[in-house]
């Protein structure tokens, strides 16, 4: 048995309820961080290929003893979750039953400190979830105030984003979260006891900037669509609306439609042969859960299952 998970996996039971693993069935958990669905699959009888950038994450799931089975139930892969294809070729694994994705930051991230993702407790602006490339820091203190501006309204959807890349400029150097939320609390009038943070936009911007994470999104959605067989399961767990938009309009394009098309286009224009069907209405958590788990609040589950159509950039043109 491995050590509890030091955080809560949000919609578990709806999330395995839609990947109906079965012993044998070979599934990518695409965001291992501490193994909360991953634990599930492996109950269940399945084989899981797990992603995760953060060497931490890959650290600990290197004692699971699943790793060390011969074949292994469970295969880490220490890289982004965008390169799952030519990680799995490289694993001599060509298609796949399941496709799980958690997106966001995990618990542990926000939870430590001295990894720079949150405001809860001071530490470096680091948030990076690799752990390479650079850092909050490293953009906040050389990019241009226009640049930041459009990063805290594109990906923090902050209204008064040029106020507070002035100020964010104003202030550099800027080394510590502490720092960075003091900057941005004061550029947007903070009342202590308000229900939401003023900082917390602009720190959700930075995050996804650092990490590339809705281009990331991206890749690794039509990663899934190539790598899954026919009635292979998809499901996409998002935290906000910028990550549920993208998954959103993935599904609704590879069932068959087209985003926001007009019903006066001809049928063809309007439609594409389905990579995806029976897309599951949108599931977010019961009040229970949210008892047990505040930060499941934002959640949105997306499922959808493969059709036997060819992955739509395969296509002949």
């Amino acid at each position: 048995m491995t050590a509890a998970a030091p955080h809560i996996p949000v919609l578990l039971d709806e999330v395995i309820a839609a990947l109906e693993p079965c012993p044998g069935a070979v599934i990518v958990d695409a965001t291992f961080g501490a193994g909360g669905y991953t634990r599930r699959l492996l109950d269940a009888g399945a084989q899981v290929h797990a992603f995760d950038r953060d060497p931490d994450a890959i650290a600990a799931g290197r004692k699971w003893p699943e790793t060390q089975e011969q074949p292994p139930r469970l295969v880490l892969h220490p890289r982004r979750f965008s390169e799952m294809v030519a990680a799995l070729a490289e694993a001599g694994v060509a298609q796949v039953d399941g496709v799980v994705m958690d997106i966001g930051v995990s618990s542990m991230q926000l939870d430590q400190a001295e990894r720079g993702f949150a405001f809860a407790s001071d530490g470096p602006l680091d948030m990076r979830m690799g752990q390479d490339g650079p850092s909050a820091a490293d953009f906040l203190n050389t990019a241009a105030e226009a640049e930041i501006a459009d990063v805290l309204f594109q990906y923090g959807e902050e209204r008064q984003s040029r106020r507070v890349a002035r100020a964010i400029v104003a202030a550099r150097p800027l080394t510590t979260t502490g720092q960075l939320a003091q900057v941005v609390r004061k550029a947007l009038g903070h009342r202590p006891g308000a229900p939401k943070d003023p900082a917390t936009r602009s720190f959700q911007a930075i995050r996804i900037h650092v990490n590339a994470e809705l281009e990331e999104l991206d890749s690794a959605l039509n990663a899934a669509e190539q790598l899954l067989r026919a009635g292979g399961k998809l499901a996409v767990v998002s935290f906000h609306s910028l990550e549920d938009r993208i998954v959103k309009q993935f599904l609704r394009e590879a069932s068959g439609g087209v985003a926001n098309a007009s019903r006066h286009l001809p049928a063809a224009a309007r439609a594409t042969a389905p990579t995806f069907a029976q897309v599951a209405k949108a599931v977010r958590p019961s009040e229970a859960e949210l008892a047990r788990n505040p930060r499941a609040r934002s959640a949105t589950l997306r499922a959808a299952t493969r059709t036997d159509e060819a992955p739509r950039d395969r296509r002949a043109a």
